[in-house]
Parts: C-alpha cells; sequence; structure tokens
C-alpha cells in the first residue's frame, strides 16, 4: 500500500487552508506555525515518517495529509490517546496514520525501517525527567532512518548553560544538550531554524504559565549517507 519514490514538495499554504481541519487546529496554527514546519522539515509527497509523542494527532493529521495517500506516518505515544483516536476515527485524513503505542526508548515497530523523516515536537524536554534512555531512543531513531534521512526535533528553550532538571520544572531544555545527545547516536546538525523564536521569552517559565508563546528552538540533524 505505501513505498516508492518520495515526491515533491507540496504546497503547504494549501494544505493548512484545507477546510475540513477542524476549528481547534486552526487556532492552534498560529502558535505553532505549520507552514514554516513544513518547509523546515521539507516534507514531500510519498514519505515514510515516524512522529515521536504524537499525543492528540494535530502534527500527524499535518503530515498525512501533505504526504498524501502513498506516505505514511507511524504516530507513537507511550499509551493510548482519547484525542487521538477520536481524531482518526472523525478525520480521512488520519488514513494513512497508523497509532503506534511503543515506549519513548524503543519507538519505532519493526515495520517502520528506511524513514524518511523523524520528528520530536515539543516534547524530548518530557523525556529528559522520564524514566526513559535517551541514549538508546536517539540510537533506535538513527537505526530507523535511512541514509540522508532527516530528525526534527522542536522544543521550549532553556536558558543557555541550563541544567537538565529544568525539563521538569520548567518545561524547557537547553538546545545545546538537545545537540549532544543527538549527535553521540550518529547524527550530524544540518540547519536551524528561528520560526518559533520568540526573544522576549526571559526562559524563566513553564509554558504554561506564560501569557505569549514561549521561545522555541527548532533542529535539523541528518542520519549520514
Amino acid at each position: 500500500m505505501w513505498g516508492g519514490a518520495v515526491g515533491a514538495a507540496p504546497d503547504y499554504r494549501v494544505i493548512v487552508a484545507s477546510l475540513d481541519r477542524t476549528e481547534t487546529d486552526r487556532n492552534d496554527d498560529e502558535r505553532r506555525k505549520p507552514v514554516q514546519l513544513l518547509e523546515f522539515a521539507d516534507v514531500r509527497v510519498g514519505m515514510k515518517i515516524l512522529e515521536i509523542g504524537a499525543g492528540s494527532g494535530y502534527a500527524a493529521e499535518l503530515l498525512a495529509r501533505t504526504i498524501g495517500p502513498k506516505g505514511i506516518v507511524y504516530a507513537q505515544n507511550a499509551k493510548p490517546q482519547v484525542l487521538f483516536d477520536e481524531r482518526a476515527k472523525q478525520s480521512a485524513a488520519m488514513k494513512n496514520v497508523v497509532s503506534t503505542i511503543r515506549p519513548f526508548d524503543d519507538p519505532a515497530p519493526p515495520q517502520a525501517k528506511d524513514l524518511d523523516l523523524i520528528t520530536l515536537i515539543l516534547f524530548y524536554h518530557d523525556i529528559t525527567y522520564m524514566p526513559i534512555d535517551r541514549a538508546k531512543m536517539n540510537r533506535r531513531l538513527f537505526e530507523a532512518l535511512k541514509p540522508g534521512g532527516h530528525f526534527v526535533v522542536i522544543d521550549h528553550a532553556a536558558k543557555a548553560g541550563a541544567d537538565i532538571g529544568v525539563g521538569k520544572t520548567l518545561h524547557r531544555v537547553d538546545e545545546a544538550i538537545v545537540r549532544r545527545e543527538v549527535e553521540a547516536a550518529g547524527f550530524q546538525f544540518e540547519a536551524q531554524s528561528d520560526f518559533l523564536r520568540n526573544p522576549s521569552d526571559p526562559r524563566e517559565k513553564p509554558f504554561f504559565r506564560m501569557n505569549d508563546a514561549t521561545d522555541r528552538f527548532a533542529l535539523k540533524f541528518i542520519k549520514p549517507r
């Protein structure tokens, strides 16, 4: 059903403007900037994608709409998510999304091989204070990607040099820690983007205690060919 050559990038603005997207998702667009996300990740028709920490499925549905019926999205959560299951039932765009209930340190199902893209959006900081072997997780992600495949990490930025403990207290992570841990698994850093940056954020509060958007980093890594 799925497979074959990866095609061109569709018009991301048209994807995001799809009239059958929910009002809730449309409201989330302002803070999540989906057009810029899809551009940064270079999502293309026919891709095989693994999303880590899919939550309610906001990003999984966007990715599925973008890659089309010949692509596939494996949407990983550590436990079933009611909102994700409801979305899967209600949205026709979720037909090529496979719900994957697996632990974070072994997140890819056996059939998820030679992936084109892996995303981990606003969840790395949570993983830092859970009983998860992050080194093992990053190695598994490296193994699941095809050579030349990309790993995109987006998260709430901590102050430079902040201890890993702010993941639990401030729900943030220092991007330098993410880079160091991901590169230790064999990835090479390729690019970063400022589309979610907010220089006015003092980075002293968790996102749920802020009136404005957090300062968020976007990093892209590649598995060397």
